[in-house]
């Protein structure tokens, strides 16, 4: 019996070039089934250029790519059937009402009785938080109505997968938290493949992430994965009192790869990076709290955010071309 590929979206080597100017080149994604994907990158990495190819927008220089097991060249149409997309900045009538605008698009996808497309026009403005603008003019919505606007159009297909380009790039905070909150919501019906370059909306919804810099993939996993940096684990530990018997006690342990050490506010503030984390965990802090000149004051995991992580893969792939 053939396994079943949860993969929703692959590519092997997916390059798109425009005459001499490469805009992608070699990409390799796996975009696993029920996950909300941050595509990340810097404006220009080729994010865009990647979803018109997965949606067979455009053809592709080189290279593969499957959407739902279908090929992205020679079976577009089938793929477009179970998509629902949103670009960038979604435009619409400014004259039509969010219900008349959603019921527009849902007369592209269905045939059946008015009253069952209007339930749906009904139940993904309800998804989205505008049943309540739902007969208002479009040209009155600000700029989180409008995104929202376009997810519920996005959404109004039952899509298994939703490709969304930048959706909460030009709203405020409350406008990128209302979006955000809403694609949390859709992961329950479909896959999510966004792309984005606003680090923080990735690290609030996203479990997997893919980072693209300047046409190519310089990382690809889980977002735990990405946070660990490159696999190393580091303590922060923040320390008063006379401290050179214990750093020399803690030093010399096998498993402690480096201290580093810095002042900060009349405490002494220590880095310690360690080869074997179970170990650590059972005993660092004993052996800190075991010297009677030495006083804890914090200690715990050190948190990468994903900007410092996002900075170090950039740079370093910068540095290797």
């Amino acid at each position: 019996m053939n396994q079943v590929n949860t993969a929703v979206i692959q590519t092997n080597g997916l390059s798109k070039n425009y005459d001499a100017v490469s805009v992608l080149n070699g990409l390799n994604l796996n975009v696993p089934q029920h996950s909300i994907f941050g595509f990340l990158g810097p404006n220009g990495a080729g994010k865009t250029t990647t979803m018109k190819l997965l949606l067979g927008l455009i053809k592709p220089s080189s290279g593969q790519g499957t959407v739902f097991g279908h090929d992205i060249v020679h079976d577009s149409l089938a793929i477009r059937a179970r998509i629902g997309y949103m670009p960038q900045q979604p435009h619409f009538y400014p004259t039509m009402t969010a219900r008349e605008t959603v019921r527009f698009t849902a007369r592209f996808f269905f045939k059946g009785p008015s009253a069952k497309i209007e339930a749906r026009v009904n139940e993904v403005l309800d998804l989205v938080g505008l049943a309540d603008k739902a007969d208002r003019p479009v040209k009155g919505f600000s700029g989180g109505e409008r995104q929202r606007l376009g997810l519920a159009q996005a959404q109004v297909n039952y899509p298994d997968l939703l490709i969304l380009d930048e959706p909460a790039a030009a709203l405020d905070p409350i406008g990128r938290h209302d979006v955000l909150v809403i694609m949390e919501r859709l992961r329950k019906y479909a896959t999510v493949f966004y792309s984005t370059h606003i680090l923080d909306d990735v690290q609030q919804v996203s479990e997997t992430v893919a980072i693209l810099n300047e046409g190519k993939l310089i990382s690809q996993g889980p977002i735990e994965q990405l946070l660990n940096g490159e696999g190393q684990t580091i303590y922060t530990v923040a320390l008063q009192g006379d401290l050179a018997a214990v750093q020399a006690c803690v030093a010399q342990e096998p498993w402690i790869e480096k201290i580093t050490s810095q002042g900060r506010n009349g405490q002494t503030i220590w880095q310690v990076a360690v080869s074997d984390e179970a170990v650590a965990e059972a005993k660092l802090l004993r052996l800190l709290l075991a010297d009677e000149n030495t006083t804890v004051t914090a200690f715990g995991r050190k948190k990468v955010e994903l900007e410092e992580a996002f900075m170090t893969l950039v740079k370093g792939a910068n540095n290797e071309q």
